[in-house]
């Protein structure tokens, strides 16, 4: 990306326990809500933004629940592959 941030999706094809895990293990991607600003955030849809719909329809459109969000701020890049690394490793 140049000249700004985005969102990344990713499925990590993981349980959601698994995926709680890895993200709680995140030291650049704090979990929020909201995905604007300037700093590096992530969110996980199926236990936050979309946790009150039903398993069955969230799968149904795609929203798995190892998928996560990543807003890409303004942080070394080379900092926040190795934060997301360092928790899938975890």
């Amino acid at each position: 990306m140049k000249g700004g941030s985005g969102i990344v999706t990713v499925d990590f094809g993981r349980s959601l326990d698994d995926t709680q895990r890895v993200l709680e293990s995140l030291r650049y991607f704090p979990k929020a809500e909201s995905l604007g600003g300037i700093e590096s955030l992530c969110c996980h849809p199926a236990s936050m933004t979309h946790s009150s719909v039903p398993k069955e329809t969230r799968e149904a459109v795609g929203i798995t629940d190892s998928l996560v969000r990543f807003s890409v701020g303004i942080e070394a890049v080379s900092d926040l592959i190795a934060d997301v690394e360092q928790a899938l490793k975890g």
